[in-house]
Parts: C-alpha cells; structure tokens; sequence
C-alpha cells in the first residue's frame, strides 16, 4: 500500500484504533516532526488531546550515531550502562552531551508548545505515534523515556513498519498497532506518495487546531 500523505495514513491507522475514541484517559503523542501529521489525524478522528513527545538520542563523543542513552519530554533521561562501560564514556561527557541535547530539546518544546507545559500521561493510556518505523532503533529510546511518565498502558501506532521490526517492538509496548507491516522493507518514504519534510511550524500550527477542537469527531 502507498499512503498519498502523512495525514490520509493517519486517518487510516485511526480506524484502527476506533477502541480508544472519545475516551477522556487517552492522549496522542505525535514524534517529532514527523509524526505528528499523522497523529493529529488520530487525534482529531478520536476525539482526544494530541501533544508532541520529543526525544533526543544522546550520542557516544566522536561516534554520534550509537546512542548511549536518550532524553524525552518530561525531564526523562535514560542511559544504557552496557554502551557506557563498553566505550568509556566520562561522567563530565555524559553530562556535557546531556546539556547540549536538552538546549536542543527544549528549545523545540518552547517553539511547539508556546511556553504551555507538556500534557500530564501518568496513570493514562498514550499512544505514541510516528510516521512509520525502520529499524526502531530511535522508538526504542521514546518507548523507554515515556514509560518513565508512568501511563497506564502504552500504545505505540505507525502507518507502516518491518514485520520483523514490529515483532520484536510488540514485546515491548502494550499494543502495537500498524496499517501495512512488509517482509519487504528499505525506506519509510516509498510507502507515501508525499513524503516530503514537515516544519517546526506545521507541527505547531497542527498542535494548537487540536487545542482549539472542541466537538469530537468521529470515525
């Protein structure tokens, strides 16, 4: 299956999650940026509060891309003392890369929020939503931050994923839901017809026409 666009797969994967519409302990975390296309169709079909949940992957000094750890919306920090002792990462480079990722983080929270706090998922069912998933490598991180949040139960929802990706990220979150799973995989973007990049603005302005709905719509 191609999706036309993030916000006609995120109509798609509502449809699939029709058991949490108008239900008052559901919220949507759209990841950043995007992720929350999608989600705000979610939202908005639900009937539910959408908010951002941005992660940011803190990265071994001098190889970026392995990851020791993450930080998340809500003040989350979460390390992996494997990768640490493996690489030797210092305490003063933990906490030097930590401070350069937050600045970042939190500047991005300002832009999306306006200064308004991160909405409250402690004892809530959260349904954490990308615009499709490859290795997981990334949700992982997002999936381990937000359960420091403490919801009631974890929903994780994208357009598409790797069948072995979504099998192994299943173990992991209270349900996994998914239009399109492929055996076949190479790139999120050849399953949209428009993939093309979504703005700090975008995300913005999706955030606030959430806040602004007040009749539920229906799927």
């Amino acid at each position: 299956m191609i999706f036309t666009n993030r916000a006609q797969a995120g109509r798609m994967l509502a449809e699939r999650l029709k058991a949490y519409a108008n239900r008052k302990d559901v919220t949507v975390l759209g990841i950043p940026r995007g992720g929350v296309p999608v989600a705000f169709e979610i939202a908005e079909a639900l009937g539910v509060q959408l908010d951002v949940f941005a992660a940011r992957k803190l990265g071994v000094p001098s190889q970026e891309e392995l990851a020791f750890g993450a930080i998340a919306s809500g003040g989350v920090r979460v390390l992996d003392p494997g990768i640490i002792g493996a690489v030797g990462i210092s305490d003063s480079d933990i906490e030097e890369v930590t401070a350069r990722e937050r600045r970042e983080l939190e500047r991005r929270e300002r832009l999306y929020r306006g200064g308004r706090a991160p909405l409250d998922i402690r004892g809530r069912t959260a349904i954490l939503v990308d615009d499709g998933i490859a290795t997981g490598s990334s949700l992982r991180a997002a999936i381990s931050a937000s359960r420091h949040l403490e919801p009631s139960r974890l929903v994780v929802a994208a357009p598409v994923a790797p069948l072995a990706t979504s099998g192994r990220l299943r173990q992991e979150v209270d349900d996994l839901v998914c239009v399109e799973m492929p055996r076949s995989f190479r790139a999120i973007g050849e399953f949209y017809e428009d993939f093309g990049q979504v703005t700090d603005q975008e995300v913005s302005d999706l955030l606030r026409r959430n806040r602004q709905e007040t009749i539920p719509r229906n799927i």
